[in-house]
């Protein structure tokens, strides 16, 4: 199996037993598993790292699965995020469904229904293939949702304290990654990922903010733990 065809999950769980049942029970149908005790953890190694799934706990010291859903979604848009609630928890399996969870799964865990749900999710994981190999960076998600609010190079430019030439580099990699040729090819694939919603009134998008990044002269320099690319 080549990396294009592997599937990569990250499991988050704050407790090492259920990291390890379900790294055993995803490695035995052949998917390539990698854990994670707090969602900090997670989303350090989404900046960089290849996940078709992530499938995580909600009661989490620290930040809580909805806070990482939500994360974890900004970098990754289109990643499908399957979630574990507690026994007859509706209103919290109601809000991470809210959130973005592409569905969820109550414990204690049946081992032929979170198969079923993880296949349901890798298979509705509808990703450009461009998009496997490369993840959008921070300044490229920002860059996105300014020009999702009708802003040109030089309003984005002086709205991200970035030069004129920064932001054509950044939005070219960004349409390269995206698979778009013009504004309007991009337009359509933000709206395929959910990046925001095309019914929205002008200069209103959906989209998540990007966080805060700290500026470097023209080029992208974040403190830790952001992306530097």
């Amino acid at each position: 199996m080549n990396d294009h065809t592997r599937e990569y999950v990250y499991v988050v769980d704050d407790e090492p037993k259920v990291r390890e049942v379900l790294r055993k029970t995803l490695e035995r149908i052949g998917l390539t598993v990698s854990c994670f005790g707090s969602a900090d953890d997670c989303l350090a190694s989404l900046d960089n790292g290849r996940c078709d799934l992530l499938i995580t706990d909600v009661r989490m010291p620290g930040k809580d699965g909805i806070e990482l859903l939500t994360a974890a979604r900004r970098v990754q848009p289109w990643l499908p995020v399957l979630v574990v609630t507690g026994f007859g928890d509706v209103p919290m399996a109601v809000k991470a469904l809210t959130a973005g969870a592409g569905d969820f799964i109550e414990k204690p865990l049946d081992r032929d229904t979170f198969l079923e749900a993880v296949r349901k999710l890798l298979s509705r994981n509808a990703v450009p293939k461009v998009l496997l190999d490369h993840t959008l960076t921070r300044m490229e998600l920002k860059i996105l949702y300014h020009i999702l609010d009708g802003k040109n190079n030089r309003q984005i430019a002086d709205a991200l304290s970035r030069s004129h030439r920064t932001v054509e580099v950044h939005r070219r990699h960004l349409m390269q990654k995206l698979g778009a040729n013009n504004v309007v090819e991009l337009l359509r694939q933000a709206a395929r990922l959910h990046l925001f919603d095309p019914d929205a009134p002008a200069g209103r998008t959906h989209a998540a903010k990007a966080p805060r990044q700290k500026a470097s002269g023209d080029g992208v320099s974040p403190a830790p733990p952001q992306d530097s690319r």
